[in-house]
This record gives C-alpha cells, structure tokens and sequence, in this order.
C-alpha cells in the first residue's frame, strides 16, 4: 500500500510569500548549489539531523552529495518522498530544503521537516517558509497527521517514538 493516493500529484513550483524564492523539487543537476549550500551550513545542519539521520557528514563530496541528489529526484519521480529545494528567484543559489517523507515513527502519516542556510537563520525568509510549510502541506498534501520533527516535536522525542509500522526507512538527505 502507498503512503499516498495514487492520484495525487505533487507540486512543482511553491512560490513563498513575497515573491522573491520558490520551493521545487531538487534534481540531480541542483548539486553545484546543492554542495555549498549543505557544507557551508554543514556544523548548524549536523546538530539537527545529525542524531537521527547521521547527516551531513563532515566527509560528504561533492559525488556522494550529488548521487543523494539523482536518488532523491527518482523518490520524487516514484513518489516514494520528496525534497523540495529553497532557491531565489534567478534560481542562482540554493537557500535550504523541505523533506517530506513517510512516517519513520508511529502517530503520523507523513513527516515534514526543513531547513535554510546559515545566512537566513532568523531572516524574514525563513520565517516565511516557516510559515508557509505547514500551511502548504495541510492545503497540498493529503495528510491528516502530519508530523513536523524538530518543530512540534524534538528530534529527541522522534527518536524516542516507535517506529510505524511498514516502516519505509530512508537513506538521509543530500
């Protein structure tokens, strides 16, 4: 059984509020934006997602990184989970990503998390796609527990859960 309807078509383009950035699902040729925008936030990112998906390692190439990216573009394809990237408008630099996954953890149909780059940490673009994320999910997205880790929740407390059942365990993020 899928975690989603057979008919549901995901999203391809999410403009943020503003005007300035758009969310869209990450290919494969996003790597040359992708790499300096996870090392460069790489320390912030690993005390996140470090403890419950062991990313992004310290020792993550550019390869490794861009291999994560052709598998999530064909998780996207087969709509097994999705990673949306933040970009700005020119689409000249990636600013951060969405991860929407099936449940890892019991309690929920679906699991949301994200991030920005170290420069827009309490920026008005973070706090839009703050805003924005669980807005766009309820609205988008056929959820009725959806589960956002490390905001509604703790990372710690996640762990702590049990696993769902038919767990479909991802490899971490790139």
């Amino acid at each position: 059984m899928s975690w989603l309807p057979d008919d549901f078509v995901h999203p391809v383009l999410v403009p943020l509020p503003g005007g300035g950035h758009h969310l869209r699902p990450i290919r494969e040729a996003d790597a040359p934006l992708d790499y300096p925008a996870v090392m460069g936030s790489r320390e912030r990112l690993w005390t996140l997602f470090g403890p419950a998906w062991g990313w992004p390692a310290a020792t993550m190439t550019y390869e490794a990184d861009r291999a994560d990216l052709l598998r999530h573009e064909k998780e996207i394809a087969a709509h097994r989970s999705f990673n949306y990237a933040l970009f700005d408008a020119a689409e000249a630099a990636l600013l951060g990503c969405v991860y929407i996954d099936p449940p890892e953890r019991a309690g929920a149909d679906g699991e949301i998390s994200w991030w920005v780059v170290d420069e827009l940490v309490g920026s008005e673009v973070e706090q839009a796609l703050d805003a924005l994320v669980p807005r766009w999910i309820a609205a988008d997205w056929p959820f009725e527990q959806p589960r956002f880790p490390g905001r509604e929740i703790s990372w710690s407390d996640w762990l702590a859960l049990p696993e769902h059942p038919g767990t479909l365990l991802r490899p971490p993020p790139g």
